[in-house]
């Protein structure tokens, strides 16, 4: 009897191993998130299936998820910590710069100049008509980011890396 429970375990031991290793893949290292609305639009479509990365380095126009407490956002990056942003006549200014927007649809409503802290960021939709991001909520935290994204998984005439 106990060697009979012994080899059962023998050859449960792999299986157990791989939900194991799924677990705390899906849990430190990548997981698989949905995109829901428009906020990203054009970029994303609001439909995607995309890949997470919680292990990554958070650049400038990186696309990440922040969780808000109520919701999940997805956005992309525009001010990095101890940057001031300000955003006027549609046009944004990284202290003081103006910067090249190629990602933005529809008008970015004006914002006084906001200095990030060092563990701060600036996010933005892409559409920003719609989008509740920085302009609203404020800055977000660094543990506010869940991780960056920027690889999608469905439909599969998308499948692939999206570039910067």
């Amino acid at each position: 009897m106990k060697e009979k429970i012994i080899k059962n375990l023998k050859e449960l031991l792999p299986y157990i191993l791989i939900l194991l290793f799924i677990a705390i893949f899906r849990t430190f290292v990548a997981t698989p998130i949905k995109v829901n609305g428009s906020s990203m639009y054009d970029t994303l479509n609001g439909k995607e299936f995309m890949i997470l990365n919680k292990l990554g380095k958070i650049d400038r126009y990186d696309i990440v998820v922040v969780d808000t407490k109520e919701e999940e956002l997805i956005k992309r990056v525009y001010g990095m910590p101890g940057e001031k942003i300000e955003i006027e006549n549609n046009n944004i200014y990284i202290n003081g710069k103006k910067i090249e927007d190629a990602y933005a649809y529809g008008n970015t409503s004006s914002l006084k100049a906001v200095t990030l802290k060092e563990d701060e960021y600036f996010v933005l939709g892409d559409n920003r008509a719609v989008s509740l991001d920085s302009r609203m909520i404020g800055p977000v935290n660094k543990k506010q980011i869940k991780g960056t994204t920027n690889f999608i998984v469905y439909p599969f005439n998308r499948f692939g890396k999206l570039e910067k």
